[in-house]
């Protein structure tokens, strides 16, 4: 039965199986639906106590300053960039993510973009379907076995694929801000040493302001002609005109994206190019991955009405 005392603000849609659970438990509010948000929020803003989002979305101040009762942030997804969490601690709005079920998707689809760009699949499966193969052969790919594999951020998701890539017998390298000494793979202590010793330089560090574009023109110019940049995590972490420069130059060999700077807009330099593997965002997208993550943000949201401690808090 709806509690019409208990109301939840999603800003973006999501999954069915959720939006069912949270709208049969609490008063929903869309605001998604509502062709003037500004009035709409105006209206049923003081009646909101969570907010529930997607990663990729998040959530504004201007929408923060219309609840004044707001105590939660539930987040599908584990990305914070799209919420500023210094201005949620200084409200006493709790964050919580869904923290430890997108992992093995993620990682799924890094070494399936790996594989894809090395090994030329989309070229390949075109090749086929195009009847090129009656008349001339496809150029040849590279190998992905024995190889170095450099992974920018060693959180969950960096060590899942680093699990992988130990499967084809890849020489791990890695850089976070300090060394794991629980792992047996090696740190590079900058970026750029990561990136001059990589022939896959995998991209799996957290969307921040900090980290806006930190994977550059400096960068590409360092890697190896012959190295790939594979890239799950966030579109902002890579300049992405200069992404383009260097692989119309062949500075580097290729790049395998399923993140942009502006999402859904793809650059046409991009699309235009066969060294590239494109995805549309959809690393999580699993039916397994998506059943658990809203498993946990109903579970968040209902601690925090039940006035138990949060699963996944974050702050």
């Amino acid at each position: 039965m709806t509690n019409d005392s208990q109301a939840v603000l999603l800003i973006a849609p999501v999954v069915d199986d959720l939006l069912t659970r949270l709208s049969a438990a609490y008063t929903v509010y869309r605001l998604y639906d509502q062709q003037d948000s500004d009035d709409f929020l105006q209206r049923v803003g003081d009646r909101v106590q969570a907010v529930v989002t997607r990663g990729d979305i998040g959530v504004t101040h201007a929408v923060l300053d219309e609840l004044p009762r707001v105590g939660l942030i539930a987040i599908f997804g584990v990305g914070t960039d799209a919420v500023d969490l210094p201005y949620a601690r200084s409200r006493d709005i709790a964050v919580t993510i869904t923290s430890g079920v997108l992992t093995q998707g993620v990682a799924d689809l890094a070494m399936g973009l790996l594989l894809a760009g090395a090994r030329q699949l989309c070229l390949g499966d075109r090749f086929v379907r195009e009847g090129r193969w009656l008349n001339s052969t496809l150029p040849l790919a590279t190998q992905v076995s024995g190889k170095r594999i450099g992974i920018l951020g060693m959180g969950n998701i960096g060590q899942a694929i680093a699990r992988r890539a130990s499967g084809f017998d890849m020489q791990i390298l890695y850089h976070d801000r300090n060394p794991n000494p629980q792992l047996d793979y090696q740190w590079c202590s900058s970026l750029h040493a990561l990136a001059r010793e990589s022939d896959f330089l995998v991209i799996a560090a957290s969307g921040s302001a900090e980290n806006r574009r930190l994977i550059n023109a400096n960068v590409f110019e360092v890697m190896p002609a012959h190295a790939w940049l594979i890239n799950i995590a966030r579109g902002s972490l890579i300049d992405e005109a200069a992404l383009i420069q260097a692989l119309q130059n062949k500075t580097i060999a290729g790049a395998a994206l399923d993140v942009y700077e502006d999402e859904p807009n793809v650059p046409a330099a991009l699309m235009a190019l066969d060294n590239v593997v494109l995805q549309p965002h959809v690393a999580s997208a699993t039916r397994e991955t998506r059943q658990n993550m809203s498993n946990v943000v109903f579970a968040n949201v209902e601690a925090y009405f039940s006035r138990r401690p949060l699963p996944n808090q974050i702050i």
